[in-house]
């Protein structure tokens, strides 16, 4: 509540200048949780002069999208997206469904130590239902697809979350025949054995129902992977790789770029290169792609993960928005999703995480520095290496590809040793 009443503040009443009343989205993902945590912002929010608008369970970029499409001032989302039942978060969004940068986010914290606005009478903010919120988000991404998906036999795994009901109801609006997996969403089982983390279950749907495609979301549904029709697991890399190309191909790829971050397989930039397409390299995180993509006018990027952002409709990952648009293409070209696949060849990727290390002392250890430079020379166009650290962990994550597993493998517990031993955390006696 007291967040709330900080946020009101900041991106309500010191960003409103028409002299009405703010306006705010919320949003929430069906944690049971979810229900107080939603009650207790909006009453902060209201009780600081904000009008409210609940939209209920609905998606991470379904907020963003209602924040936008209502001209709010600012919309909140209630969720901990891939992560179990137990947990939870609230995310801001900005005007326009923007996500909010570091400086917003500190004056929000700031404002939480102050005294907090309290009108009365009339000038307190109500709380109404947002009644047409979800079919606002269908209509919108139906208006988005290139192709209708009649023919196109689906299974979705909504992973027990946000998406449980849009998903199902839009790719049934498209046109595709769908089976639905992971959509009873009871307050606890959200993320538990389905969704995007696990796709198992997916795979033996695919297989059992005889489908073209799976489509796996997350609890919040802002990303996507997929399984093919052999139950192949089609991942972030791949998916973008081939929208790249498809919209490319038709030239809508603004300036023949894709943004990607640096964990994406280097696979994708070698299969980019060869039809044409630059990609620009970000940090972890989908933030770091949105403001690349900003910055320079991108219309397409995400993450290994299944993070895809489509700019020219949505201003953060959408993962039924992806799903549609991978729908689309194996529609629309007529060929299985198991073969526009590959249009990239997936290096083996090994990833270690290196526990219990100084993950401040990645960049300035000559030792280390060597030993990567050593990796680096010895796998040459073949591969590459990537050392980094934990945001918050004292963990250092050791990334090696190469053309074969054994290569890969080798490369990286080599190199997960030396980190282990220059990096080891020492107790300091007083």
């Amino acid at each position: 509540m007291q967040l709330a009443q900080a946020a009101a503040v900041v991106l309500g009443h010191d960003r409103n200048s028409n002299g009405t009343r703010p306006r705010a989205v919320v949003a929430r993902d069906p944690r049971a949780s979810g229900e107080f945590i939603a009650a207790a912002v909006e009453a902060g929010l209201s009780s600081s002069g904000i009008d409210v608008y609940d939209a209920g369970v609905l998606p991470t970029p379904a907020a963003a999208y209602l924040v936008a499409d209502l001209d709010a001032d600012f919309g909140v989302m209630i969720s901990a997206s891939h992560n179990p039942a137990p947990d939870n978060g609230i995310k801001f969004f900005a005007r326009g469904g923007q996500k909010l940068p570091d400086d917003v986010e500190d004056a929000i914290e700031a404002q939480m130590t102050k005294e907090a606005v309290r009108p009365i009478g009339a000038d307190v903010g109500r709380i109404q239902r947002f009644s047409d919120a979800e079919d606002r988000y269908i209509v919108h991404l139906l208006g988005t697809l290139p192709h209708n998906l009649e023919g196109i036999k689906v299974v979705l795994d909504c992973a027990h979350g946000a998406a449980s009901g849009c998903s199902p109801q839009v790719f049934k609006d498209a046109g595709a025949e769908v089976i639905v997996i992971g959509a009873e969403p009871d307050g606890h089982n959200i993320n538990d054995g389905v969704g995007s983390t696990h796709l198992g279950p997916l795979k033996d749907a695919v297989l059992k129902y005889g489908a073209n495609l799976g489509i796996a979301h997350d609890g919040d549904a802002d990303r996507c992977l997929a399984v093919d029709h052999e139950g192949n697991v089609v991942d972030g890399d791949q998916i973008m790789a081939i929208l790249a190309v498809a919209l490319k191909e038709s030239g809508k790829l603004k300036d023949d770029v894709l943004v990607a971050t640096v964990m994406s397989n280097l696979g994708l930039k070698i299969a980019l290169r060869q039809a044409g397409i630059s990609i620009r390299e970000t940090a972890v995180g989908d933030r770091y792609v949105l403001e690349e993509m900003r910055d320079g006018g991108f219309n397409l990027g995400g993450e290994q993960s299944g993070h895809v952002i489509f700019a020219d409709y949505a201003t953060t990952g959408d993962g039924v928005l992806t799903g549609l648009q991978l729908a689309a293409q194996i529609a629309l070209s007529g060929k299985p999703l198991k073969e526009l696949a590959t249009v990239m060849t997936k290096l083996p990727q090994v990833l270690i995480n290196v526990k219990g290390v100084d993950r401040t002392r990645v960049g300035s250890n000559e030792v280390l520095a060597q030993a990567v430079a050593a990796a680096e020379a010895a796998l040459g166009d073949t591969g590459r290496v990537l050392l980094r650290p934990s945001g918050t962990e004292p963990v250092v994550r050791v990334m090696v590809e190469a053309a074969d597993e054994e290569t890969a493998h080798s490369i990286a517990e080599h190199l997960a040793q030396v980190v282990r031993a220059e990096l080891a955390l020492q107790l300091i006696a007083d």
